[in-house]
């Protein structure tokens, strides 16, 4: 049997959903940064405050999965546009709390009615059914743990 019989790159999970949140995000970030010259990291921050209000960096961390060093980039260029504003926290002088300032709220009130259109356009693909079954199937990979056993196989 010869290598590329016995593993099928275009069948493998990982890549299919790599391939897909490729394909399916694209148009939606040329947008942003065509508007506001944004990085993936600086709108997934913009609509983390956007939606839960003031945040710290780790809690950003935590919810949206992307390493700390990117998040850092990210509010350090979004606090250098304006868009949020950075504040000690009283209780812990190494915690800074995060809030959208303003024209963070206009940016991303505006990102977040093209989101919802694009999120409706890429949803027309798919009929109610599926659409359910699909936003399950990635809610479920977004919170599987590790997978065990699977090193040095």
């Amino acid at each position: 049997m010869s290598h590329s019989e016995d593993f099928n790159l275009q069948a493998f999970l990982p890549y299919l959903l790599n391939q897909a949140a490729e394909q399916s995000s694209l148009e939606f970030h040329q947008i942003y940064k065509d508007r506001y010259g944004m990085l993936r990291t600086e709108w997934r921050v913009l609509f983390h405050l956007g939606l839960f209000g003031c945040m710290t960096a780790g809690e950003i961390v935590d919810a949206a999965k992307i390493h700390k060093t990117k998040i850092s980039r990210a509010v350090h260029r979004l606090a250098e546009r304006r868009f949020l504003t950075r504040t000690r926290r009283e209780d812990d002088r190494r915690v800074e709390l995060l809030k959208l300032t303003p024209r963070g709220v206009a940016v991303y009130e505006d990102l977040r009615g093209i989101a919802r259109a694009y999120d409706d356009a890429l949803s027309s693909q798919f009929d109610e059914e599926e659409l359910e079954i699909l936003r399950r199937a990635l809610r479920v990979l977004a919170q599987m743990p590790k997978a065990e056993n699977v090193k040095g196989q």
